[in-house]
């Protein structure tokens, strides 16, 4: 196990995840397990330290999760790293994802399925970005949504997509 860290050590990308976590979400496992797919840097648990770990498909084992009190705790932490948050929910003045320009290093902020991220989340934001959605739901599926982040960076920052117009593999 520790030589499959050390090796997806080597290759993780500068985004961070972080994850409001009000109360028992299902959704938190997910989020893990799609963090170490998209070799996500660390993910942050706001809040309550117990989540469902069945979701993580046993990625959290390799996956880095730390566990950050509060937002406060959490916002301190990437001051001090340097490191921008940028919220992920649909809200009135957010961005849609497709015209923002992901910062290299930053924090991907989400919050519980339901009732999406605390005021106090959305304020310690630099940006809130959300995903542009045509049907007649409200929202998609808190995992679902961070994946979709995910990968929404890793096509802007990680030098293994090909590029329009780059050289073919």
């Amino acid at each position: 196990m520790d030589a499959i860290v050390a090796d997806l050590d080597e290759q993780r990308h500068p985004f961070h995840v972080a994850i409001e976590n009000w109360q028992h979400d299902m959704n938190i496992g997910s989020i893990v397990r799609s963090a170490n797919a998209f070799a996500a840097d660390t993910v942050q648990i706001v809040g309550r330290r117990r989540w469902n770990k069945r979701g993580a498909m046993v990625t959290d084992r390799y996956q880095h999760v730390e566990h950050r009190e509060d937002v406060e705790s959490l916002v301190a932490w990437a001051r001090a790293e340097g490191i921008p948050i940028i919220a992920i929910d649909n809200v009135p003045g957010c961005v849609p994802m497709e015209t923002f320009d992901w910062p290299e290093r930053c924090v991907m902020l989400f919050g519980q399925e339901g009732p999406g991220l605390s005021a106090e989340a959305i304020d310690a934001a630099e940006a809130v970005v959300e995903i542009t959605q045509y049907g007649s739901t409200r929202s998609i599926n808190a995992s679902a949504a961070a994946a979709v982040a995910m990968y929404s960076w890793v096509t802007k920052h990680s030098p293994l997509v090909p590029r329009v117009g780059g050289p073919a593999n």
